[in-house]
């Protein structure tokens, strides 16, 4: 259902419509480009002199602490906001393939959170389903092995209703996982990898994270004027002639980033959600969607000494209510000539195709539609109830909506044809492979060649997956798009 059906369902005739619009205090009259504008990044006048920081790197035993406390997202702003340890955002995780990882978490927050860990393959039990919440001042042991191939995750909270606003507030962070057969292929590594997590906020005048969404916030997805990475805003970093490898996370609420050098030179795909590609894909730009990850290798042997070249994201097109402007998002500067001994392998990995001929079952599910208006919610004295739904169901904390044999093979398909919103769609314990898109942009993309977990459904798209489901238990999957999921976008499935 599109917004402008949407109405239609708050009462009969014209003045039914009319009740509903001021309701909505002009929520539904669709002006996106405006609301793109209200969220179009900007740039602070001493922007791009912070040098990037990156978060410290630890192993296991350390422990994640949810709390209040001060940061500088902006440079000489230091505001209130949230994370795992110190400042905003968590510490690294680098672990090798087949370890035991234990992390004692302590809720020090006024509200219930737990910690999801997007990416990794771990127990049901562990997965931070939103059932399994960690109270307000309570603590819990997520223990877990490491046993998958080498990818790039990532771990944020999941109660339901808040994540959006404990992820906004700063609670991420970023978990890389290793092996040897990943390191006999002599990527770039130590200075010359740099992990990027990628997101936008919204500050008061002190520089504090503010998050209160309005109805319209909700529809769209909450986003911000100030795009980070790894916390801060507009950050430079230095470079040699050598091949760098860019470890990204969209780690935004709402926004969808169109990743690109703004010299226009290209850049190679290496890996995604699931790991690295079986062989590298070279493209001038990327469209990266909230949840997925992108391994990219920049050569910056191509860039004149002592000059500068942006990350940027460009303009796209496809949606209305973001994607009108190109920002600048980081600076890199080519400061110094090195040798690169760095030799492209022709082949990165190997895994198995999973065929369509193998899965015993297709499930479809009908994405965006919007249902009806409640009480309470999202700070109102009216909100949307079930405004974002699959298959006309919002999420219910008990209900199995689907469930799966253990080891089977099976199609799901996300069906955003009559949707008007962007949809990244998310699957708690497995990755998928992208079978084929429908409608829109008609193809599969080169990040999308490899191990996914987190799939973007625009305006007007089919996307099928394939998904062998290999692990045992209760799961969610939903919008990554945090508003839409908090609004009910999200539902579970069972396997066993």
């Amino acid at each position: 259902m599109k917004r402008n059906d949407f109405l239609k369902t708050l009462g009969l005739g014209t003045a039914g419509v009319l009740v509903g619009e001021s309701l909505l205090s002009g929520c539904m009259n669709h002006d996106m480009a405006a609301m793109d504008m209200v969220t179009a990044p900007t740039v602070v006048e001493g922007a791009f002199t912070t040098i990037l920081p990156i978060p410290e790197t630890i192993t296991s035993g350390t422990t994640l602490n949810a709390r209040s406390q001060n940061a500088a997202i902006v440079a000489g702003k230091a505001g209130q906001v949230l994370g795992y340890k110190n400042g905003i955002l968590g510490p690294i995780f680098r672990v090798q393939r087949g370890s035991t990882v234990t992390i004692p978490f302590t809720n020090g927050l006024s509200e219930e959170t737990n910690i999801h860990w997007h990416g990794l393959l771990v127990p049901a039990n562990m997965d931070g389903h939103p059932i399994q919440m960690v109270m307000a001042g309570q603590s819990f042991n997520y223990t877990f092995k490491i046993d998958q191939a080498a990818n790039m995750a990532w771990y944020h909270p999941h109660p339901h209703e808040k994540t959006g606003k404990q992820v906004f507030m700063g609670l991420a962070g970023m978990f890389i996982v290793e092996s040897p057969e990943e390191k006999a292929l002599n990527l770039p590594s130590g200075t010359y990898e740099l992990p990027l997590v990628i997101q936008d906020k919204r500050l008061d005048t002190n520089g504090a994270v503010m998050y209160s969404p309005t109805l319209e916030e909700v529809m769209i997805g909450y986003m911000g004027e100030t795009i980070t990475v790894n916390g801060v805003n507009a950050p430079f970093q230095n470079v040699t002639t050598r091949t760098y490898r860019l470890r990204i996370v969209n780690g935004s609420n709402g926004r969808i980033y169109s990743l690109a050098l703004s010299n226009g030179n290209s850049f190679m795909v290496i890996g995604s959600d699931g790991g690295l590609l079986a062989a590298p894909e070279t493209v001038t730009s990327l469209l990266l969607a909230p949840g997925e990850r992108a391994d990219l290798l920049v050569d910056f042997s191509k860039i004149a000494l002592n000059s500068d070249v942006f990350l940027q994201s460009n303009s796209f097109s496809g949606v209305s209510s973001q994607g009108s402007q190109s920002f600048k998002i980081m600076k890199f500067t080519v400061n110094k000539a090195e040798t690169d001994t760095f030799k492209m392998p022709t082949l990165l990995n190997s895994f198995t195709s999973l065929s369509a001929a193998a899965a015993t079952k297709t499930r479809t599910f009908d994405i965006g539609v919007m249902m009806e208006m409640g009480s309470g919610g999202h700070g109102g004295t009216m909100a949307m109830k079930g405004m974002h739904t699959i298959n006309g169901k919002i999420f219910s904390i008990d209900r199995i909506d689907e469930s799966v044999a253990l080891n089977s093979t099976e199609i799901w398909e996300f069906d955003n044809t009559n949707g008007d919103e962007p949809h990244p769609m998310h699957l708690h314990g497995t990755f998928f492979q992208v079978a084929n898109r429908t409608g829109g942009r008609g193809n599969t993309l080169p990040h999308e060649k490899g191990l996914k977990d987190t799939v973007l459904v625009m305006p007007g798209e089919k996307v099928r997956i394939i998904v062998k489901f290999e692990h045992t238990g209760k799961f969610v999957f939903h919008c990554h798009n945090l508003e839409h999921e908090d609004d009910g976008m999200m539902l579970n499935f069972e396997v066993k």
